[in-house]
């Protein structure tokens, strides 16, 4: 299926790696023009050779630590710098450390809040006058099911993305009757570095294998299995297309049928 994306400009957040290189890898196959931006180092500068040679698209990259209140003006400076226009944004970073819920530190706290909801929130603030006058954006931001049934010890990531999901909801409204969609998607069990580093401190707080934990995440997932970072990026696709564009203010479970609840 033609997605309409080809010649699309799209910024894609933690993008070296993971589930942020997968949505880069997606929508360059659908031929967007690219700027990719994680922390930066030769992990991001390698990501973007590898998609520019298998896709023959445009693909910049700028460094930027979300932590760092400077990040979101930097890197808005430099998308529009690279390409013109931004008219998709996919929101990603990694995620804060685990730690037991009652032994939370104020410094970490300010950090995380940083990195999973005041960068995002800038950015997309910066971004979103120009998508509005033009007619036509889209947000889209990977978050967790964290939002939706908090994880444990990860309270960091389910509290601060959660106050991401909230104002990310609030806006999708507000911005619709301009062309502009705002979507979320929620990520079950993919296979990426983050969860096996998770599976991993899993592994050795219980004394037990990595391989053990993951046989066990896998009895509970309804798929059997965890899922393919490509599996959450074609729907990420999806939302950033035209095709998409009754659908905003949603917020999308990617999971293999983890979370079992009514919305």
């Amino acid at each position: 299926m033609d997605l309409g994306l080809n010649g699309r400009t799209a910024l894609v957040g933690g993008a070296s790696a993971g589930l942020g290189r997968a949505c880069a890898e997606r929508l360059a196959s659908e031929g967007c023009r690219l700027v990719l931006w994680s922390r930066g180092g030769d992990a991001l500068e390698l990501a973007a050779q590898e998609i520019r040679d298998a896709h023959r698209v445009e693909v910049t990259t700028v460094s930027g630590d979300a932590t760092d209140p400077a990040t979101a003006a930097k890197v808005a400076v430099a998308a529009r710098k690279a390409l013109g226009k931004v008219e998709i944004v996919v929101l990603n970073a990694g995620g804060p450390p685990p730690v037991e819920s009652t032994q939370t530190d104020p410094a970490v706290w300010r950090r995380s809040f940083q990195l999973l909801a005041i960068t995002p929130i800038e950015l997309t603030t910066l971004l979103l006058p120009s998508m509005r006058a033009r007619g036509f954006g889209r947000v889209v931001s990977i978050l967790s099911s964290g939002i939706r049934q908090p994880i444990p010890e990860l309270s960091y990531s389910n509290a601060c993305r959660s106050a991401l999901a909230a104002w990310l909801k609030t806006i999708s409204v507000e911005v619709m009757p301009d062309g502009v969609t705002v979507n979320g998607v929620l990520p079950g069990r993919l296979d990426t570095k983050r969860v096996a580093s998770l599976d991993l401190a899993r592994a050795e707080r219980s004394g037990t294998t990595q391989e053990a934990v993951r046989a066990e995440y896998s009895l509970g997932i309804p798929a059997g299995r965890y899922g393919d970072p490509d599996e959450l990026a074609a729907y990420v696709a999806w939302l950033c297309s035209d095709r998409a564009r009754y659908q905003t203010g949603t917020f999308v479970p990617i999971d293999g049928g983890s979370f079992r609840a009514l919305p």
